[in-house]
């Protein structure tokens, strides 16, 4: 979890990135400047189209920027290789995702203990950190259960489960509610604000202003660039 709630988590300057498509350069970021302290809940809101996507992939270290810095929890990322990019994801950020991405002949505990097997971990630990995250989101009652026994909004929450297991310093939610109902999309935000309540960074990328609505700051993309920000840190 986060320490100091001065301490800056994502440092982003000028990020550019340029998708070349044939003939074509396809700018999807134009120059993104943003800083993210430990313990924020950050909504980025774009349409189909705006760059919300290629930043959420920047920032989670699955893509690197055509130009620009990004620094992670104090570590220079922007031009890692892939395999170093791969390490860095795996120790500092969890990702939710709007499909729930379950092993569907896996329990729920076993899904959850998936980012620990290459973690050096006992199984015993492994087992026991699992169980704990599925307590942490309210299900204690279903670690045995298959992904066709759970509702929807219990498979995101075992996927919330296992973005936590490895106690990450970001959690970034890419549309987490973009499968779910209004109820059970209200319920995974609740469980959205106990976690950032205990200190845990949040970034939420979502086109749904009512979701948006849910985070303290709001940052709007269109055609690449930052048009907008609301709230406060």
């Amino acid at each position: 979890m986060s320490g100091s709630n001065h301490k800056i988590v994502i440092s982003a300057r000028d990020l550019t990135k340029v998708y070349h498509m044939g003939d074509v350069d396809v700018h999807a970021l134009r120059g993104v400047t943003l800083e993210v302290q430990a313990g924020e809940f950050i909504a980025i809101l774009g349409a189909s189209g705006s760059g919300k996507s290629t930043l959420m992939h920047i920032i989670g270290c699955l893509d690197r920027p055509s130009g620009g810095e990004y620094v992670l929890n104090g570590e220079q990322v922007s031009h890692l290789s892939r395999s170093a990019l791969a390490g860095v994801r795996n120790r500092f950020i969890g990702f939710v995702f709007q499909g729930f991405n379950l092993l569907a002949r896996t329990s729920a505990v076993e899904n959850v203990e998936l980012p620990l097997i290459y973690s050096g971990l006992g199984t015993q630990e492994r087992h026991r950190r699992a169980r704990e995250a599925l307590e942490r989101v309210g299900l204690a009652d279903r670690m045995d259960h298959h992904p066709s026994q759970l509702s929807g909004g219990q498979q995101q929450r075992v996927a919330i489960a296992r973005s936590l297991v490895n106690k990450p310093a970001l959690l970034l939610a890419d549309e987490p509610t973009g499968n779910l109902d209004t109820k059970t999309s209200l319920e995974i935000m609740d469980l959205f604000h106990e976690l950032n309540a205990e200190g845990m960074t949040i970034v939420l990328i979502t086109h749904e202003a009512d979701i948006g609505a849910h985070a303290r700051r709001r940052i709007t993309l269109r055609d690449g660039l930052i048009v907008g920000e609301e709230g406060t840190r």
